[in-house]
């Protein structure tokens, strides 16, 4: 999952990306309305934390023209305006949440792994697949009850694919969600990743579809797999 963090505080942005890092997901960082419109607008970002008090964009301003030009992608505002009438002006713009600095890391890592879920039709913060089982919350993978160790990248594949099992996802859309935007992007490296993650997880459970891309299986009730 790939997230992008306006805020123009230096320190806190910091303070944001690498709790965000550490939780799993490839973090891009924006100080500057204008830069952070341009992001939102061209990169497709699983989730937004925009700070309301940016320079040159404020981010109402920002949220707006992303609704008006059809991007979706749910957004957390951040900010320390606490007025009710700030929080209204947030959400009629198009907000998804609010929440109001200063604040708890782990309450911002709660909202944004509920908008994440919600996003993709998920109401638990535990995803299954067959006997395999990915805690968001607790950021751990089980294979029939027992742990899957993965490194960061492993992780953020699998995640991505079990937030969208069923669905087939192309080699590129993996490459956007899984990557920093500074990151040096290569398509290859996802079949690379793909054959680890088989390799430690039950391997039928991702489909190779020929010319397409992937897809996370969704075993039917009777044990055979769907599709």
């Amino acid at each position: 999952m790939r997230l992008l963090v306006l805020e123009d505080d230096q320190d806190l942005a910091r303070q944001l990306r690498a709790a965000l890092t550490d939780a799993g997901y490839a973090v891009d960082v924006a100080h500057d309305g204008e830069e952070g419109h341009f992001l939102g607008d061209t990169e497709p970002y699983d989730a937004v934390i925009l700070d309301l008090g940016l320079p040159t964009m404020d981010g109402i301003t920002i949220l707006q023209q992303w609704r008006r030009d059809g991007r979706d992608m749910p957004v957390l505002i951040l900010t320390a305006r606490d007025r009710w009438s700030d929080k209204v002006s947030g959400i009629d713009a198009g907000a998804d949440d609010y929440l109001a600095k200063p604040f708890h890391v782990e309450e911002m890592l709660a909202r944004i792994r509920a908008l994440l879920r919600r996003a993709a039709g998920h109401a638990s913060n535990e995803i299954q697949c067959g006997p395999l089982r990915l805690d968001i919350a607790a950021s751990k993978v089980t294979l029939a009850g027992q742990n899957v160790s993965l490194t960061a990248l492993e992780f953020r594949l699998l995640s991505y694919l079990m937030h969208h099992q069923g669905k087939v996802i192309s080699r590129t859309e993996l490459v956007e969600h899984l990557y920093e935007q500074d990151f040096d992007k290569d398509s290859n490296t996802i079949e690379v990743f793909v054959g680890r993650l088989r390799r430690k997880t039950q391997a039928s459970l991702i489909e190779t579809v020929r010319g397409l891309g992937y897809r996370l299986v969704v075993p039917s009730d009777d044990g055979r797999d769907d599709g």
